[in-house]
């Protein structure tokens, strides 16, 4: 299958990733073509952002959480009727597991795929030294995918002079550059860039950059390096059945169940392929706000509370007691939930937000959660369950954490094992319907998961329509 692509990588976290390739997607957007974003690994705010630009859904494509055969198959079935896909590499473009493996990294899924990668370096108090710098990538791309370089934050008068070195000496195109401009910069916090809706003039920003962007950059070149990417095996029809959770009995037959997820300022971490597969295993998502809604959608069957940052929101998330009482009640009758991170530690009795000050929030989970002002447990996870319940037995679901906040009792239904180190912990709160913890989970890594949270949810309307 032929799949335009390209991969925007750099050196390192910081040399202007995310806002190139924003840009370059707004930029792409006004001349009118149809684009396709992704993200290497876990990030869920890089997403939101391309989101927010070409106005379509951007995928997560993690080379931990799924393995090759079925990352390109999510690849593909996302890729394949447009017209280019961008992909936003992570960190350093060889930067995996621990920060010393190359698996997990923005090249392995380059090699995955087999998609081009232009190299975007931050040549700000840099001169000759971009070429060593250059070369020494160069020098390790054993597969031959870097076929352009973009400076970011030079001026003109040093681009046109460095590009004819970098071009004479080093085997790669030179395809523009970006200059500094600091009122179009996007402001960062604890965990990443700020949210899109928190970016004053996000989408003129985005304008204006792509604006420059068309001077700057040679859009006709990049496309064509795009469009000289490897033809993708199709040797699924199978591609499909890679993605599928693989169950004998479809409920695809079944009337769909609805189940409340939790969408607004406060809870905004959620993986597209989660959701497709929640779809997919049954359920008809509504979105509700714990920040602004009074009571929990009519009707519905389950409750989804994903990340994001309650913290910033204490005191209203606080003030809501009727959507907290709501949620109490809910859940006190039975109906099966899941809560990550963010959405865990808005069930708690208390937490600590960005004034020091406690709030009360649901009450549904004795305990507290307090900024210990350290990244807590982070990174790539393996979880068992210790016994089996939302997983088959001796299987595992992977996922991550990365947040600054601990919980008084993070529960110990599950073993959460780190890849490399082999480090562990008890973590996560399981009951027959519940599944409340820190770790972020990605479905695509065992579908079984959302199974049987469907199955549950199904068997609380049946039992909800006998009463």
């Amino acid at each position: 299958m032929n799949i335009p692509r390209i991969m925007i990588a750099a050196p390192g976290s910081g040399s202007g990733k995310t806002f190139l390739t924003c840009a370059l997607l707004q930029l792409m957007k006004e001349e009118g073509r149809k684009v396709a974003a992704f993200k290497c690994g876990p990030d869920y705010i890089d997403p939101m952002f391309h989101k927010k630009i070409i106005g379509v859904p951007s995928k997560n494509l993690d080379m931990f959480f799924t393995e090759e055969e079925k990352t390109r198959a999510l690849f593909m079935e996302s890729a394949k009727d447009k017209e280019i896909s961008v992909i936003e590499g992570v960190m350093g473009l060889y930067d995996g597991l621990g920060g010393i493996r190359e698996e997990a990294s923005s090249y392995h899924l380059a090699k995955a795929i087999e998609v081009p990668i232009v190299l975007v370096i931050n040549g700000r108090g840099m001169g000759r030294s971009l070429l060593p710098l250059i070369a020494g990538f160069l020098r390790y791309d054993t597969e031959k995918l870097i076929v352009g370089v973009i400076l970011n934050k030079v001026t003109k008068m040093f681009y046109e002079s460095i590009k004819e070195e970098i071009e004479k000496e080093l085997s790669v195109a030179v395809l523009g550059y970006l200059p500094f401009q600091q009122e179009l910069q996007v402001e960062s916090r604890h965990l990443g860039l700020k949210l899109p809706e928190e970016v004053e003039n996000l989408q003129s920003r985005m304008e204006q950059a792509a604006s420059v962007l068309k001077d700057t950059l040679d859009i006709k070149r990049l496309l064509d390096l795009a469009e000289g990417a490897a033809v993708l095996s199709d040797k699924e029809d199978k591609r499909k059945e890679k993605i599928d959770r693989g169950r004998e009995n479809s409920s695809n037959t079944e009337e769909a169940v609805p189940i409340g997820i939790a969408m607004d300022e406060a809870f905004c971490f959620y993986y597209e392929d989660n959701l497709r597969l929640l779809e997919e295993a049954g359920a008809r998502l509504v979105p509700f706000s714990p920040l602004r809604d009074k009571r929990l959608p009519e009707g519905i069957r389950g409750l989804i509370l994903g990340g994001g940052y309650p913290e910033l929101y204490a005191k209203e998330l606080s003030e809501n007691g009727e959507m907290k009482a709501d949620i109490l009640y809910k859940l006190k009758m039975g109906m099966p939930s899941i809560a990550e991170c963010g959405g865990f530690m808005y069930l708690h009795e208390q937490v600590e937000g960005e004034d020091k000050r406690m709030h009360p929030m649901v009450g549904a989970h004795q305990g507290a959660c307090r900024n210990t002002g350290k990244l807590v447990r982070f990174g790539y996870i393996v979880i068992n369950e210790r016994e089996s319940t939302f997983l088959k037995e001796d299987e595992t679901i992977k996922g991550h954490e990365f947040h600054y906040y601990d919980s008084t009792d993070n529960g110990n239904d599950c073993i959460a094992t780190k890849p490399i180190s082999c480090r562990n912990w008890d973590c996560v709160h399981i009951s027959d319907r519940n599944w409340w913890g820190f770790p972020h989970l990605y479905y695509a890594s065992n579908p079984h998961y959302p199974d049987y949270f469907m199955e549950r949810a199904r068997a609380y309307a049946e039992e909800k329509e006998r009463k």
